[in-house]
């Protein structure tokens, strides 16, 4: 399969593994484009004939920092761009649960908002230690609707899950490792290897067995989805308009701190 009209995802291809990096640099920040391309990109796996596993990462210093500052401008002088996007939000999110082919996740930095979903979304999470994981929506005045309602609670229980979706902290990955959120938490150094034992482990095994066992464990996920998704991503979409949402950019933007009046 030809991937080559992809701007913000690249694609490397190892025997029967195809390694796939979000490249967008800002630490690989959401854009319209990214986002789009993500909405596409895992219909397109389940359809590639030559790969019978994906690894995603990402390149540099984060794997998928959360959405770009004037992506959210734009998307708040313009709340029909914010709509536009409500149906892709949906498509990352089915797109991930409906992949049959196992999905590593080589989580190398940072993974906020969409970007933690994205990661926690896959089959196997397996994270530089020092990288950072959280969904701090709520703190661009966000509600957490594209993936992050359905996940985290599955992951971690709706207490843990509560907590960080309420508060938008981040953890370590060590720390998301020792709670159950992601796989494992090794060394830098470590991470390629640990990788390539897992990918192993999952290649070494009978190609239908993997798809469809994987398969049989998501149809829960996908239940979930679809009964969260569109709720998420409406009451997402209604927060964009809020006086709040955009105090929150602008103080990010300005590096201050936010004065919230609850409108």
């Amino acid at each position: 399969m030809d991937f080559s009209s992809y701007q913000r995802l690249t694609f490397e291809r190892q025997a029967r593994v195809l390694r796939v990096t979000i490249d967008a640099g800002k630490l690989n920040a959401v854009d319209f484009e990214m986002h789009e391309e993500l909405a596409r990109v895992f219909p397109e796996l389940q359809r590639d004939p030559d790969s019978d596993l994906i690894v995603l990462t990402g390149a540099g210093r984060a794997f998928c920092a959360g959405g770009d500052m004037e992506w959210f401008q734009s998307m708040i002088d313009d709340t029909a761009l914010f709509r536009g996007i409500a149906n892709d939000a949906k498509r990352i999110v089915n797109g991930l649960l409906e992949l049959e082919k196992p999905i590593v996740c080589r989580l190398n930095g940072a993974a906020a908002g969409l970007g933690a979903s994205i990661a926690l979304l896959c089959d196997v999470i397996i994270a530089d230690e020092t990288a950072r994981i959280g969904d701090p929506h709520v703190k661009v005045g966000l509600v957490a609707g594209d993936g992050g309602a359905v996940i985290w609670p599955q992951l971690i229980g709706f207490a843990r899950a509560k907590e960080m979706l309420l508060t938008g902290d981040l953890l370590l990955a060590s720390e998301a490792a020792a709670m159950g959120l992601i796989n494992h938490a090794v060394p830098a150094a470590e991470l390629d290897a640990k990788v390539d034992e897992i990918v192993g482990k999952i290649l070494g095994n009978p190609r239908w067995a993997v798809r469809w066992t994987k398969t049989a464990v998501n149809l829960v996920l996908r239940d979930i989805a679809n009964r969260v998704m569109d709720a998420a991503i409406a009451y997402e979409v209604s927060s964009n308009a809020t006086s709040d949402r955009q105090e929150a950019v602008s103080a990010f933007v300005e590096k201050r701190a936010p004065v919230f009046t609850g409108e």
